[in-house]
């Protein structure tokens, strides 16, 4: 009989993870009760996924503000430091000013405009023509800045970012200073130690001041508690990337040793089953709100860690397109079969042919990544591990 389902992905509940807890043992079980009570059965490369707070939880990987602020100090001197490109988030970075505003005497935050780099905006960018202001070239002070355009607000959150950071600098005892500008050498007018707080642009943004004579100090995020500060956590690789508040005084940073916990959980089930499945680690997905225009990527990347199973791309045919050409003669069984040989006998590598236009072009873990952060939300839902069968699958199947 016909198969009439296609993907499907199920968030599994699970315990409350707490510092500490054996994550593997807690991930395991959990899917071995769901089997158990019937809830699936394991079908053909089958993705167990595991969201990255969790697991970073279990690592106990976390850090204090005053930790961080030790870790600023020690690589800027602690004086006068220029933060580029923030992301507005009191999730994602509000909790690492903080620990850089503690850790020098003046922070001058230079915040990119219209929006920042994951999409939230300051301002609608049509108010930058109305006022004759080019993003390219023009520094606005903060004065300059509300002056034009008023008080920002943020189109969901209604939080005005620029005096939240701007407090949130002060409380900690640092001088503040707002400008707005989209060409990083220009925070070199102000001081020449920069911390480069972009995400996925950071390592351009570093090489063009690097490349400037007038600076001194240039790190990016991915260079503070990248190695333990006086017991605290850390990550190697992206140090408070990806990192998210914990309490008003700890940060949570990103989890390490990602690709030895999927294996081992991959193990595990196939001990106790006999089947293989993929497993990954996810965070953010990548997808763009069309309302905020938010681009969902505040991690460094969708997986930290996922089984040799995942890598690579999608490999498909582009059903429409076969429909309405190569096939467009034919219907009813005969388009059917016609469109299921063209599948079975497609190139092992179809990239660049016409037939693939529309599919998409990403890897794999960013795909299933992006289903995954949709399907276990970001709130209540209790389901911090997502099951998703029949991806890999196509019509033939």
């Amino acid at each position: 009989m016909q198969r009439r389902i296609g993907t499907v992905s199920r968030g599994l509940r699970g315990p409350i993870v707490k510092e500490g807890d054996d994550l593997r043992k807690i991930v395991v079980d959990t899917f071995m009760d769901c089997l158990e009570h019937g809830e699936f059965e394991i079908g053909r490369k089958d993705v167990l996924a595991i969201t990255e707070s969790i697991l970073a939880r279990s690592q106990k990987n976390y850090a204090s503000v005053n930790q961080l602020a030790e870790d600023v100090r020690a690589k800027t001197g602690g004086e006068t430091v220029g933060v580029v490109f923030p992301i507005l988030s009191r999730n994602r970075f509000a909790i690492c000013l903080r620990g850089i505003a503690k850790g020098c005497k003046k922070v001058v935050l230079m915040l990119s405009y219209p929006s920042d780099e994951v999409g939230n905006h300051l301002l609608d960018i049509d108010l930058l023509d109305e006022k004759g202001v080019d993003p390219y070239k023009d520094v606005l002070t903060q004065e300059e800045f509300e002056g034009m355009f008023g008080k920002s607000k943020h189109t969901f959150t209604d939080i005005d970012y620029v005096n939240y950071y701007k407090d949130l600098i002060e409380d900690c005892g640092a001088e503040a200073q707002i400008i707005f500008a989209n060409d990083p050498r220009k925070i070199l007018d102000y001081t020449d130690t920069v911390i480069c707080a972009d995400i996925h642009t950071r390592k351009r943004t570093k090489r063009i001041l690097i490349n400037e004579a007038r600076s001194r100090i240039v790190l990016t995020l991915d260079e503070l508690l990248n190695e333990p500060v006086y017991g605290s956590g850390y990550n190697p690789d992206f140090g408070i990337l990806g990192s998210n508040k914990s309490t008003e005084d700890t940060i949570k940073l990103f989890p390490i040793n990602c690709t030895e916990f999927v294996m081992g959980v991959q193990a595990d089930i196939k001990e106790k089953t006999g089947k293989t499945i993929e497993v990954m680690v996810y965070g953010d997905g990548a997808f763009k709100d069309p309302v905020g225009k938010i681009w969902e990527l505040a991690d460094p990347v969708v997986s930290p860690g996922y089984t040799p199973g995942l890598v690579g791309q999608p490999n498909e045919l582009k059903l429409k397109y076969l429909a309405d050409n190569q096939f467009a003669d034919l219907r009813g069984d005969e388009l059917k079969e016609a469109i299921s040989q063209a599948i079975r006998e497609k190139d092992s590598d179809l990239k660049g042919q016409m037939a693939t236009q529309g599919t998409t072009p990403r890897q794999l873990t960013d795909l299933l990544g992006s289903l995954c952060d949709l399907t276990s939300g970001s709130g209540d839902k209790g389901t911090p591990f997502i099951y998703i069968q029949g991806y890999f699958d196509n019509y033939t199947d």
